[in-house]
C-alpha cells in the first residue's frame, strides 16, 4: 500500500475552497495548462485520498472499467457520486463520512475512478472531464475534452488509453485518446445510446440504447476509422408469449456489464411483452439478457413461452456444474443499473421504480429468472414514499461485502452490508433475506418542496394511487420517451365505443420542454390542463375502475400529487440540447418553406412550441386507392374533432411519428403525407430534404 499523504489544514482547505473550480481550459479537447506559471485551479476542497500514482509503483487497475452514477476509487477508500440534478460530484470518504460536493460545469451523467484520475461525462455542454486528486488542493481539473452534446455513458480499455463515450440525444459514440486528451472519432448510431462496455484489449465496444432492443457494436476503436454494426439482441426471448407482434422489443437500456472473463455481456432493460413474475403486467417485464461479446450473438436461443404462461428457465451454464434450480423471477420496476459481486458469482440489479436491489445468478441463460435475494432500500412500510427513492447507481466494495447505492430522488446514499458472501450459501434458500441498510444524506435538499415531491413521484412505482406497475420515468426516461407505441384498451372520455382489435395505438409522447402550456393535453385534446391530464394518466396506468380521463379517483390525494408532478415536469425536467449556431443554407431554405403559405406548416405548427394545440381532423391514409382499414379502426368515435397538433420542439429526436407511431422517420412521414398535413406533395426532393433539415434544428 502506498504511503498516505497528510491531510491539509482546515485553514488551507478554506482558502482552496474559495478558488474557482474550472481551470480555464480554453481549447476543449486538450489538457489544461500545467506549467508552474499557470497551474490548474483547484476544486472545492475534498479529502486527500487516492492521490495521483507515483512513478515508483505499478498502476492500480480500476475496480471496474465502466462508468456509473457511483464509482469507487481503486483503493476502495473514496466513493464518487455523479449527482445530475445538482450538477455536482459528491466525494465521500469511506467508511462513509461527510461528503464534499464539487461543482461541475454541467450535469454529470457517469463517473469512473481510475488510479490517480477521475473521468466524468457531462451532458450539456458535452464534455469528458479529467480530474486528479491532489493531497493539498483536493480535486483538480487537468483536462476537458469536447464531445457531442448529451455525453452520457463511459468505459475504458484495459490499458486505460482509450475511453468510449456515448452521447444520448445526439446519437453519437466517441473514442477519446486519454493520453492526448483528444477525440479520435465520433460515429453516428441509433437513437439514445447509453450503456457502454469495452473489451479489455480495446478491439471492440458495445453500446446499449434507451430505445429498442438491438445493440451497437463498434470495432477498431483504437484507431480513427472504426466500423459500426447493429447487433440483433431479442429481449427476454425465453419469456415471450406465443402470440405475436411487438415481441422482443425493449426500452430502458441504461446498463451493460461485462463478466470478469469477458465471456458474457449482460444487458439490463425492460422487455415489452415479456412474461414475468406478474404475467399480467401490461408494461412487460424487467430482464437481464446475455450476449456472447466475442461472437456477437445472444446466449439464449430464440423461443417463445406457451401462451399465457411464464417459463421458469433454470438451466445453468454447463461449465458451472450447478444443479438446476427453480427460483422466483425478478419483479424490478424500471431496471436502471448493474454491478457484479465477483466472489459471489452474482449480479446486482437496481429497480429504479420500486427502490430495490436484486441479486441474480450470473451463470444462467436468463439471470432475471434466477433471483437469489431481493434487498429493499425502503423502510419496510410497504407502498408509499421510501427514504431511498429512484436508486440510479451502484458500486460494490473490493471484498464483495458492501454495496453503495445513490438514491437520486431523495438525495441519499444507501449502504448495504452483506452478512456473508453469497457463494457460501445455497441459492434460493434465503431469497427474501434483507441486508442491513444505512442511509446518509448527500448534498442539500431541493429548495422547492413541491418540485422535490414531484421528482419523487415521477420515479416511483410503489404509490398505488398513481400506478400499478410503472413509474412515469418508465415510459418517459429523462422526461423523453421510450420510442414505443402502446395499445390502449380504454376508450377515451366521451367516446361511445371501444376499439375492438388490439387497442388504440398511441406512441409515448415526449414531456421535457413540451409541457409549458396551460392546455389542452392528450392526443385528442381531451384534458383541459396538465393537472387533469396527469390525473387521467393515473387511471390509464392503473387499469382500475377509476377509468380514463376526467373520472377522478375517490382518493383525495391525487390532486396534490398531480400538481406536484406538473411542477416537476415544468421546472425539474431538463430539455434536450438544441443545435446552436447559424443555420446552413439548406436549413434556411427549409425554414422559408416551413413558413411559406404554399406549404402551410405554420397554419397549425405556430408559436414558440410550434403548435396551436388545437385538434385537427386528418384524412385517412390511402392504401392502393382504398382507406387504410387499420387507421380507421384506430380512430375513436365521439365528440372529437381530430388529433391535437403536437409540438415540433425536438421533433428530430423523437421517432416514430404520428399518434400511432406508423412512420419511423421524418423522411417516411413526408413520403406518405399525401398533403394530409400541409401541402408537401409538390416539393422536389431537395426541398423536402431542406425542410427536414430545418425541422431537426427545432
Amino acid at each position: 500500500m502506498p504511503r498516505r499523504t497528510a491531510r491539509p489544514s482546515r485553514l488551507l482547505l478554506t482558502a482552496l475552497a474559495a478558488l474557482p473550480f474550472l481551470s480555464g481550459c480554453s481549447s476543449c479537447g486538450t489538457a489544461a495548462p500545467s506549467s508552474s506559471s499557470s497551474p490548474p485551479a483547484a476544486a472545492s476542497a475534498v479529502p486527500a485520498a487516492s492521490a495521483a500514482p507515483s512513478s515508483d509503483r505499478p498502476r492500480r487497475a480500476p475496480l471496474v472499467r465502466q462508468g456509473s452514477v457511483v464509482s469507487l476509487a481503486p483503493e476502495g477508500d473514496v466513493l464518487y457520486v455523479a449527482d445530475e440534478d445538482a450538477s455536482v460530484l459528491h466525494v465521500v470518504p469511506l467508511p462513509v463520512g461527510k461528503d464534499t460536493p464539487v461543482t461541475l460545469p454541467g450535469r454529470p451523467a457517469q463517473v469512473l475512478a481510475l488510479d490517480g484520475e477521475i473521468l466524468v461525462t457531462v451532458r450539456d455542454p458535452g464534455l469528458l472531464l479529467v480530474l486528479r486528486p491532489d493531497a493539498a488542493a483536493g480535486l483538480v481539473e487537468v483536462a476537458r475534452v469536447a464531445l457531442p452534446a448529451d455525453a452520457w455513458g463511459l468505459a475504458v480499455s484495459g490499458d486505460e488509453k482509450t475511453a468510449i463515450v456515448s452521447s444520448a440525444w445526439t446519437h453519437q459514440v466517441s473514442g477519446v485518446d486519454l493520453a492526448a486528451r483528444t477525440v479520435r472519432f465520433s460515429v453516428d448510431v441509433a437513437r439514445e445510446p447509453r450503456g457502454v462496455a469495452v473489451l479489455a484489449d480495446g478491439s471492440r465496444a458495445y453500446v446499449s440504447h434507451l430505445v429498442g432492443s438491438a445493440l451497437t457494436r463498434i470495432d477498431g476503436i483504437g484507431g480513427d476509422q472504426p466500423t459500426v454494426k447493429r447487433v440483433a439482441f431479442p429481449a427476454a426471448p425465453l419469456r415471450m408469449p406465443a402470440r405475436g407482434a411487438d415481441l422482443q422489443e425493449a426500452s430502458l437500456g441504461y446498463a451493460l456489464l461485462l463478466a470478469p472473463d469477458e465471456r458474457r455481456l449482460y444487458a439490463a432493460r425492460l422487455a415489452h411483452g415479456a412474461l414475468g413474475a406478474s404475467s399480467g403486467n401490461w408494461a412487460g417485464a424487467a430482464t437481464v439478457d446475455v450476449l456472447l461479446p466475442r461472437e456477437g450473438v445472444p446466449l439464449a436461443p430464440a423461443g417463445k413461452a406457451a401462451a399465457g404462461t411464464a417459463v421458469h428457465w433454470a438451466s445453468l451454464d454447463p461449465e458451472t456444474r450447478r444443479p438446476a434450480l427453480r427460483l422466483p423471477e425478478i419483479e424490478a420496476f424500471a431496471p436502471r443499473a448493474l454491478a457484479r459481486r465477483p466472489r459471489a458469482g452474482t449480479l446486482l440489479l437496481i429497480g429504479e421504480g420500486n427502490d430495490a436491489v436484486f441479486e441474480l445468478e450470473a451463470h444462467t441463460l436468463d439471470p432475471s429468472s434466477m433471483v437469489r435475494r431481493t434487498y429493499s432500500l425502503g423502510d419496510g412500510s410497504g407502498p408509499g414514499p421510501h427514504p431511498c427513492g429512484a436508486p440510479s447507481g451502484i458500486a460494490v466494495s473490493p471484498d464483495d461485502r458492501t454495496a453503495y447505492v445513490f438514491c437520486r430522488s431523495t438525495n441519499r446514499l444507501a449502504v448495504l452490508t452483506f452478512a456473508a458472501p453469497s457463494g457460501g450459501s445455497t441459492p434460493g434458500r434465503d431469497g427474501g433475506a434483507e441486508a442491513p441498510v444505512s442511509l446518509t444524506p448527500l448534498g442539500e435538499e431541493p429548495r422547492d418542496a413541491q418540485v422535490a415531491e414531484g421528482r419523487r413521484l415521477f420515479y416511483t412505482a410503489t404509490d398505488w394511487t398513481l400506478t400499478d406497475v410503472t413509474s412515469c420515468a418508465t415510459c418517459h426516461p429523462d422526461g423523453r420517451d421510450d420510442g414505443f407505441t402502446w395499445k390502449e384498451s380504454h376508450a377515451p372520455v366521451g367516446t361511445t365505443t371501444f376499439q375492438t382489435r388490439d387497442g388504440y395505438r398511441r406512441q409515448t409522447p415526449m414531456l421535457a420542454g413540451r409541457v409549458a402550456a396551460v392546455g389542452p393535453y392528450g392526443w385528442l385534446a381531451e384534458s383541459k390542463s396538465l393537472d387533469e391530464r396527469i390525473v387521467a394518466g393515473f387511471g390509464l396506468h392503473r387499469r382500475t375502475e377509476y377509468g380514463y380521463g376526467d373520472n377522478t379517483p375517490p382518493d383525495k390525494t391525487v390532486g396534490p400529487k398531480a400538481r406536484a408532478l406538473a411542477a416537476f415536469l415544468r421546472l425539474g425536467l431538463v430539455p434536450p440540447p438544441r443545435p446552436s449556431g447559424d443555420l446552413t443554407e439548406a436549413q434556411k431554405r427549409g425554414k422559408a418553406l416551413f413558413e411559406s403559405a404554399e406549404v402551410g406548416c405554420t397554419k397549425c405548427h405556430s408559436g414558440s412550441a410550434y403548435t396551436d394545440r388545437a385538434p385537427t381532423p386528418l384524412r385517412l391514409r390511402m392504401l392502393d386507392g382504398q382507406p387504410d382499414e387499420e387507421e380507421s379502426l384506430d380512430r375513436p368515435s365521439g365528440p372529437f374533432d381530430g388529433y391535437r397538433t403536437p409540438s415540433l420542439l425536438f421533433v428530430g429526436g423523437t421517432p416514430p411519428y404520428f399518434h400511432d407511431g406508423t412512420e419511423p422517420t421524418l423522411e417516411s412521414l413526408f413520403e406518405h403525407n399525401d398533403d394530409r398535413m400541409g401541402k408537401t406533395r409538390q416539393l422536389v426532393a431537395a426541398d423536402r430534404a431542406a425542410l427536414i433539415a430545418y425541422l431537426r434544428t427545432l
